[in-house]
């Protein structure tokens, strides 16, 4: 049985003044008991203003470091402070906090180290561009050929980790801008296991993406690039 207690909740923010409070009463109302952090990643707005006053945990980098930095300050002060668990949703509101008992339970009941949201389980990709869709999906099947099972949502900031896989991500070979692909790809080859529940993606509640214009164009081949490299490292391992 799984604590409320024993479970951080992370949310890594920027800029997110008009819609994170939004989000941590949602996780109040769903997950009354669990702690809440939200990683203030150099906001130049109130984001960290309003989480405190809705009675969330804050730190606050001096200036903007990436989504990366930002979730690996919250795993090291959820191992710090002695977690067990950890579930991270964006502060944008486009994760329903309504999923986080799927997720607890979800983490009650299998063997996995690490659970990934999918939006493509339930068809709520469909509120993705065009183009995020297209190289999603790319990257889920480069990425399940490489580990040789199916997953179907790399990108997805959606997730619950527990211990074993927090202990790695707070080590210096977590070195991830954006923990997507390239960063499940690591965690299968170190000897964790992944497994994907459904969740449905909600419009933003307001704010800019971080993905528009040609973002997703230099994501895709720095991911492209950051995979190959992977794979390099570990053919190098195989040879010693």
């Amino acid at each position: 049985m799984i604590s409320e207690r024993e479970i951080l909740v992370l949310i890594p923010a920027f800029n997110e003044e008009g819609r994170v409070g939004e989000v941590i009463r949602g996780v109040r109302k769903f997950l009354g008991q669990s702690a809440i952090l939200v990683i203030d990643d150099g906001s130049s707005d109130r984001t960290a203003h309003v989480s405190r006053e809705e009675g969330a945990i804050v730190v606050s980098h001096p200036f903007n470091l990436g989504v990366g930095t930002a979730l690996q300050t919250g795993y090291k002060y959820a191992v710090q402070e002695g977690f067990k668990y950890v579930i991270q949703l964006d502060a944008d509101g486009q994760h329903p906090p309504e999923f986080l008992p799927a997720f607890t339970s979800k983490l009650k009941e299998t063997e996995a180290d690490l659970i990934v949201g999918s939006r493509f389980l339930t068809g709520s990709e469909e509120r993705m561009s065009a183009i995020r869709r297209t190289g999603n999906k790319l990257f889920a099947r480069i990425l399940s050929f490489l580990i040789n099972e199916k997953l179907t949502d790399p990108t997805s900031g959606y997730r619950a980790l527990k211990s074993t896989v927090l202990q790695f991500c707070v080590q210096d070979q977590y070195a991830f801008d954006y923990p997507d692909a390239d960063f499940l790809l690591t965690i299968h080859r170190s000897g964790f296991r992944i497994e994907e529940i459904p969740f449905r993606v909600d419009p933003r509640l307001g704010g800019t993406s971080q993905h528009s214009g040609l973002a997703p164009l230099f994501y895709s081949i720095k991911m492209m690039i950051s995979l190959f490299v992977i794979m390099l490292r570990k053919k190098s391992a195989d040879s010693n």
